[in-house]
């Protein structure tokens, strides 16, 4: 490192020596090519047909408002029995009643049941893709089925196994 400037100990700036500068460089180089390659897989996944179709169902969801109404009234009773729920509040009879039948109308609507489904399954797909990119960074290498399924421990990795 060189040095000029006054904000060090004895009053000088560091300054990335030539060296520092081409590790940088390289380091951008590589952030780059990542960020291509991530790229790249979202846009395999958007064509993947299966997340085409699941997209479909989400489209669907959000363009029919009765349905997203019905969603949105069962996710604010869910809140409010929540709240009371963690307020001490006994729930009543009447009230888990009430949301019961709500919750199971609309899960007899295909549009609303298709969107739940869907985020389910979009879920799923992030979270395979985050483990998969986490065991990669972690172990260095790309992973193998036994280290994505955890070995003999499914999915805890503190065991002490070693897997």
């Amino acid at each position: 490192m060189v040095y000029c400037g006054a904000d060090t100990p004895n009053g000088q700036v560091p300054v990335p020596a030539k060296s520092d500068i081409k590790l940088n460089m390289a380091s951008t180089i590589e952030e780059t090519t990542i960020a291509q390659k991530t790229r790249e897989l979202c846009q395999a996944i958007l064509e993947e047909p299966s997340v085409k179709s699941l997209r479909q169902h989400i489209d669907n969801f959000m363009a029919d408002e009765k349905t997203r109404a019905q969603y949105d009234d069962l996710i604010a009773k869910g809140q409010e029995l929540q709240q009371k729920q963690q307020s001490s509040t006994p729930l009543t009879g009447d009230e888990i009643s009430d949301f019961e039948a709500h919750r199971d109308t609309l899960l007899k609507n295909p549009i609303a049941r298709g969107f739940i489904d869907a985020q389910q399954e979009l879920h799923e797909v992030r979270e395979s893709i985050q483990k998969y990119v986490g065991k990669t960074l972690e172990l260095g290498r790309l992973p193998s089925e036994e280290d994505l399924s955890g070995g003999c421990c499914g999915e805890h990795d503190s065991c002490g196994c070693g897997h």
